[in-house]
Parts: C-alpha cells; sequence; structure tokens
C-alpha cells in the first residue's frame, strides 16, 4: 500500500491518510458569514480527514478580501456550526485558518477600517474591491502597547471556532499576511522589541501561537510558515538572517506539543528538513503555488521521508472525493480557475463524484 494511504495521529486526531486539505479562499461568504452552501462545500470534502479552512478573518480589522470568512460575530460562529457539523457528519475534522493580512488589504472590503502592520510600508500590487481593484493604502504600524490587542484577537477567535464546533486552528504566519510581516525583513523596520534581530522579529509569531495554544490545548493547534517566499512584498533574502529568524520561532513553539508545523517551501530545502529536525512533531509540506501537487508529489514526499503529511489545494478544490479517486487510479475533474474566487455553486459545489457517474 502505498505510504500515502497510512493512518495517522496528528494532535488528538485519527486521520485515514497522509495527505489533507489545503487553505483555499473561495470569496463566498457573503457578508463574512459561512452559509448553507460553505457547508456544502466543505461536507463534501469530508473524505480529505483534515480540511484546513481558508484563511479567516480573527477581527474586523484583519479582514482583506471580499467575501472571506471571519470568526469574530455571533451570526460567523452561527455559519461556522453548519461547517463543523457536515465535516463532521462526513467523518472528517476540520480545522479554522486564522489569517489576519495586515497591510493586504483595502478600506473599502471593510467597512472603512484602517489596516495595521509591523510597519507604514505598503503591500505590493493591488486589492479586489467592488469598484474594481485599487491599491492598497499604506497601513498604520502598530504601537508596541497594542501588540498583545493584536494576540488577544487571534485567542478570541481561536475560543470561537471551538466554540462552534471546529477541531482546532492554524495559526496563519505566511504567504506575505501579518505575522508573515513580522518576521520579514523588508516588512518589519522596527526597533522596539519586535524588529531588528531575527529573535525580535520571531518574537510575534510566538507570542500568538503560545497564546492560542494555552487557550485550546496545543494538540487542537496548527501553524503555517512559508520561509524565504518572498510574496507580497514580505521579502526574505538573507539567507542567514532567514534561517535564524526561523530557528528562533520553531524552538519558542516546539515545547507547546503542537498538532502540526505546515511549511510552504521547496520539500527538499535544507531549512526545511532543519525545521523539521527542531520542531520534532508532525510536520507538513506543501510544494508551493507554482504547479499542482499531484498523487506522485504526494508519494515523492513521504517516500523521501521529508514530510509527515502533505497538504493538497486545487486537487481538492475540483475532486471532493479526492482521496477515493487516488485510491483506485479513477480519472480526475480538472479545476475551473474562472471560478475559483467569488460566485455561487458553480465551479465550488458542482465538481461530480465518482458516484455522479
Amino acid at each position: 500500500m502505498s505510504k500515502a494511504f497510512e493512518p495517522i495521529v496528528v494532535g488528538g486526531w485519527k486521520l485515514p491518510q497522509r495527505f489533507v486539505m489545503a487553505p483555499l479562499t473561495r470569496n463566498r461568504a457573503k457578508g463574512t458569514v459561512p452559509g448553507d452552501l460553505n457547508a456544502e462545500y466543505y461536507g463534501q470534502r469530508a473524505g480529505a480527514g483534515l480540511i484546513i479552512t481558508e484563511g479567516s478573518q480573527p477581527s474586523a480589522v484583519g479582514q482583506g478580501y471580499l467575501d472571506t470568512p471571519g470568526f469574530h460575530s455571533p451570526e460567523q460562529l452561527a455559519g461556522w456550526r453548519k461547517v463543523a457539523d457536515a465535516v463532521h457528519e462526513g467523518g472528517g475534522h476540520v480545522v479554522a485558518q486564522l489569517m489576519h493580512v495586515g497591510r493586504v488589504a483595502h478600506p473599502d472590503n471593510k467597512g472603512g477600517l484602517e489596516s495595521v502592520a509591523p510597519s507604514a510600508l505598503p503591500a505590493d500590487g493591488k486589492m479586489v474591491t467592488a469598484d474594481g481593484q485599487v491599491d492598497m493604502p499604506v497601513p498604520r504600524a502598530l504601537e508596541t502597547d497594542e501588540v498583545a490587542g493584536v494576540v488577544e484577537e487571534f485567542v478570541t477567535a481561536a475560543r470561537n471556532a471551538v466554540e462552534a464546533g471546529l477541531d482546532g486552528v492554524e495559526v496563519h504566519a505566511a504567504n506575505g499576511y501579518l505575522i508573515h510581516q513580522f518576521l520579514g525583513q523588508s516588512s518589519n523596520t522596527r526597533t522596539d522589541g519586535y524588529g531588528g534581530t531575527p529573535e525580535a522579529h520571531a518574537r510575534f509569531a510566538i507570542e500568538v501561537t503560545r497564546a492560542v495554544a494555552e487557550a485550546i490545548g496545543g494538540d487542537r493547534v496548527g501553524i503555517r510558515i512559508s520561509p524565504a517566499h518572498n510574496i507580497q512584498g514580505v521579502l526574505e533574502e538573507d539567507k542567514a538572517f532567514t534561517r535564524a529568524t526561523y530557528e528562533t520561532l520553531v524552538d519558542g513553539i516546539k515545547d507547546l506539543d503542537l498538532a502540526y508545523l505546515s511549511i510552504l517551501a521547496d520539500p527538499r530545502s535544507p531549512l526545511v528538513a532543519d525545521l523539521r529536525r527542531r520542531f520534532g512533531g508532525p510536520v507538513m509540506l506543501n510544494s508551493g503555488f507554482g504547479s499542482v501537487t499531484a498523487f506522485e508529489d504526494v508519494e515523492a514526499i513521504l517516500d523521501e521521508d521529508l514530510a509527515d503529511l502533505v497538504a493538497v489545494g486545487r486537487e481538492f478544490l475540483a475532486n471532493p472525493d479526492l482521496a477515493e479517486r487516488w485510491r483506485t487510479g479513477a480519472p480526475l475533474n480538472e479545476p475551473d480557475p474562472s471560478t475559483f474566487y467569488g460566485g455561487g455553486a458553480e465551479g465550488y459545489t458542482d465538481y461530480p463524484t465518482l458516484g455522479d457517474r
């Protein structure tokens, strides 16, 4: 039997296989509230064993994109209960990816609220709003005494996720968003203890993760990182500084017995191997955005013992029953990029399963 289908215990969850559903932004939570359509979508994919939700804001200020869900209002939690119930009815587990976007935002998408970041430096690129694409404004740099409040937003959101019936959370410290902005050298020019040295750059990520683990239990918590991803203006081009930053981060959380460490990077990079050794617990790899993660990629990562699990994105997007298709060698549906973001059921819940044929 392929290693991909070997069961594994991750945190408090017994998973049927070693590939899981990666977080996928779909922009279909109308008014930031998950609805019946979202519950259907996630429930269809319960065969993933473990689903990591789309990036979801821990606070209203933390929202970046249109129609992304949150974990900070009663209406949102009621919607998430439907999602959790649907996944659990299908025999799966679901964790919330808590994503505060920081400067990757525009006030038009969040009721006029300003954006905050480690430093008053705008993000690269444009933001899609209801009125089209616009430049992202210069964010306000968080004051030192405000940082603890942002940590508490993550804690409250984590508690809310568990209250709504989800199995845990993933702290999103990757892909150019707020926590990654603190980690990165180009996006963080602070000199107050949260920037300037690798230890200071890692401090916010450590504080968030430790506080969340203390609030809901380390075995319910994962964290995602993307060292040297160099995305959305968060550049980590000094290799020695970057290595020291991420070593500090992993060393600062490895005693928490977290459910997993998820790394978006070249699976064969020496830094990934070093961080896996330092972490000591289950490590999940995602080979990146450049290409679709095929079954052969999953098998290679596991066969070479580069990770314990693999996060798979677009193949789960188009194939609700991906695990069964891969197990039996059945043909796959092709994902339709034109329906990735926004819209309704088309390209979301209407991908056929093997039983529909």
